[in-house]
This record gives C-alpha cells, sequence and structure tokens, in this order.
C-alpha cells in the first residue's frame, strides 16, 4: 500500500516578511541618505574650488601691478564656470613700507553671508621694469 504523499508548506509568516521589508526600507532609506549627502559635499567642494580660484586671480592680478596699490578696500563680482562669485579685497598697510598685506574674501552671490574661500598674502614692491645690467 503506498503512502499519500505530505507536502509540507514551509514559508515565511506574514510577521515575518513585514519586519524583512522595514529593515529593508531602513537600509534603503539610510542608502538614499548617504548618496545625498555624497552629491552635497561634491558641490560644495566644486563651489570652494571654484572660490579659491577667483581668491588666486585676484592675487595674480594684484601681484602684477606695477607698483605697490595704496591701502583700500574693494569689491567686485565675477563668473567662474557659469557660477557667479562675489569678492571682497582689502589691502592693509605694513610696519615695512616695502610690503601691503592683502586679504581676499569670495562668496557666491546666493549666499553672501557665507564664505567660500579667503586668501591671505603680502605684496612686495615689483621688480624694475627694465633690469640694470650685469658688470
Amino acid at each position: 500500500m503506498k503512502r499519500p504523499a505530505v507536502f509540507a508548506l514551509s514559508g515565511f509568516t506574514l510577521i515575518e516578511i513585514l519586519v524583512a521589508l522595514a529593515i529593508v526600507a531602513v537600509a534603503l532609506a539610510a542608502g538614499l541618505r548617504a548618496l545625498n549627502q555624497s552629491a552635497d559635499n561634491a558641490n560644495q567642494l566644486k563651489l570652494r574650488t571654484l572660490a579659491l580660484w577667483v581668491a588666486k586671480n585676484r592675487l595674480a592680478e594684484a601681484q602684477l601691478l606695477p607698483e605697490l596699490p595704496p591701502a583700500s578696500v574693494s569689491q567686485g563680482q565675477v563668473t567662474q564656470a557659469g557660477i557667479a562669485f562675489a569678492w571682497q579685497q582689502t589691502i592693509s598697510l605694513t610696519p615695512n613700507p616695502a610690503w601691503r598685506k592683502i586679504d581676499i574674501r569670495v562668496v557666491e552671490t546666493q549666499t553672501p553671508n557665507y564664505e567660500l574661500a579667503r586668501l591671505n598674502s603680502f605684496l612686495g614692491i615689483p621688480p624694475p621694469s627694465k633690469p640694470e645690467e650685469i658688470r
């Protein structure tokens, strides 16, 4: 005599499936948040790099002047890689009259209170335009 085949259904209960779905949902939410923060960090790094380029360009322009600039504060706007930046440049006197201190601050025009880059340096007396001959 043949015995009837008994099929044992071993599966997940509804509670187990709901717990598994909750764990997957939390993991996906955390992954999406990390991805979003990574994209924000990359954008912030791009802005700071471009702002530093703006500051370095301002410093290079000041270094190329034919004579030492007077103590002053100037500001302006420039577009770098399609993004508008505002800069403020402060030139101040130093105890040595042959030097000037220059401070350059760069912000994005949309967020003027959030400083993206600051560059401090010194300007010296430029070399003569025609160097004397060496004897």
